[in-house]
């Protein structure tokens, strides 16, 4: 059972009981992701998720892991494109310690300046692990390709100068500028009690205040080209068409038609251009969707002199798909959809990322038969037609190894 409540300062708490599960997963969700980053900042939501880890509330760094781990257990972070949470699981029991621990971590760092000389040392390192990763770094080289000169192309990670340039002042606006009531939401997942989640939400974060929502620029996909050519034998090819915002039913099709051409090994994808051609050791497609867009999205991972053989035959798959994309094939892909998505839920962790994804995407609480419902209702022709919609557009491509132009 899902439930919802709001407290006057405009913070939502929402959970899913889940009978027979004796821990709780919870997590703190901001509105405050790389896109609402400022430019010369970028990088900053990152950083202050490292930050807050650094000491929180009166414990220090090896307290905060000390006391968590003390009753058996974890704590963990994330920051991407739209926002930032802070998670825990535990115990049933000992969800008042996750709820205080998660409070503190994001209303009261320390922010301590020798603490930040050392962190920016650290995430620059992952910055440079990144960077060393071509299968890692190309898609940083495609959404700035596709979004340029906007905060949804720029790295969620930042630069070395961005980084290196962030002060504990610059930290600690970020966190006054949107660490707001009706930005936060609070989720819970596994054995607990609504009511007592709700009671535990409010003694630690109902005297946050509500304010103006942080804006952010609005997406405007771009057809670019990006390439950067290590010295390696293999390059790194990827491709982008625009796609949809999260919620909308045209980005539920697309999805679909993603799974088509580029999900597993009985994908379009992995057939031609691996099974049958030789072509690439790892070719898939995938979309992501945002507040107000999306993005379709296709990797290989081929031999230099093969690159612009494989770009030329991932684009002849996809056009052909969006002209005759079978009733097997959709019927294999809504299988894939339903099976990821029910099986994602079988863990508290899981169920309580759906919720929050619900309620960010939607709105509202939505019980998986719906999502499923939804996904049964989509048609063959609804699916070639966001295929054929799509490659309609101008694409972005991103390439390491070998150039752009000749791989288009």
């Amino acid at each position: 059972m899902m439930q919802l409540t709001t407290l006057p300062n405009g913070l939502r708490i929402a959970s899913r009981a889940m009978p027979g599960f004796e821990t709780v997963a919870v997590g703190l969700y901001a509105d405050a992701g790389s896109r609402h980053e400022p430019a010369r900042v970028n990088g900053i939501a990152h950083l202050f998720e490292h930050m807050v880890f650094k000491g929180a509330g009166g414990r220090s760094a090896r307290e905060l892991s000390e006391t968590i781990e003390d009753v058996g257990g974890d704590l963990n972070a994330s920051t991407d494109r739209e926002g930032t949470n802070f998670s825990a699981t535990l115990l049933a029991e000992h969800l008042p310690l996750g709820v205080e621990i998660l409070s503190d971590l994001l209303l009261r760092p320390h922010l301590d300046a020798a603490d930040l000389a050392r962190e920016q040392e650290v995430v620059l390192q992952e910055l440079a692990e990144a960077e060393d990763t071509p299968s890692d770094i190309i898609f940083d080289e495609l959404w700035t390709a596709a979004f340029p000169d906007q905060a949804l192309g720029r790295s969620v990670l930042g630069s070395e100068a961005t980084v290196r340039a962030i002060t504990t002042d610059d930290l600690a606006a970020w966190r006054d500028a949107h660490v707001r009531a009706d930005s936060l939401l609070l989720v819970a997942a596994g054995k607990v009690d609504h009511a007592q989640l709700v009671a535990l939400a409010d003694a630690r974060l109902g005297h946050v205040k509500p304010g103006v929502a942080a804006g952010f620029e609005a997406g405007r996909f771009a057809g670019g080209l990006r390439a950067l050519k290590p010295r390696a034998d293999q390059a790194h090819l990827t491709l982008a068409y625009p796609g949809h915002a999260a919620g909308r039913p045209e980005a539920q099709a697309l999805r679909l038609f993603a799974d088509i051409v580029g999900s597993g090994a009985s994908s379009r994808l992995f057939q031609e251009v691996r099974e049958q051609r030789g072509l690439a050791y790892s070719v898939w497609a995938s979309t992501q969707t945002y507040e107000d867009t999306g993005i379709f999205y296709a990797y290989a991972a081929t031999a230099r002199k093969q690159a612009a053989l494989a770009s030329a035959l991932i684009g002849d798959v996809l056009a052909q798909a969006a002209t005759d994309a079978s009733p097997q094939e959709l019927a294999r892909a809504k299988a894939q959809a339903k099976a990821g998505m029910l099986m994602s839920l079988e863990s508290s962790w899981g169920q309580a990322n759906y919720v929050a994804r619900m309620l960010a995407t939607r709105g509202r609480l939505i019980e998986p038969a719906e999502i499923v419902a939804e996904i049964d209702a989509i048609d063959l022709e609804q699916v070639r037609a966001a295929g054929a919609a799509m490659l309609s557009h101008q694409r972005a491509t991103a390439t390491i190894g070998v150039s752009a132009v000749r791989a288009a």
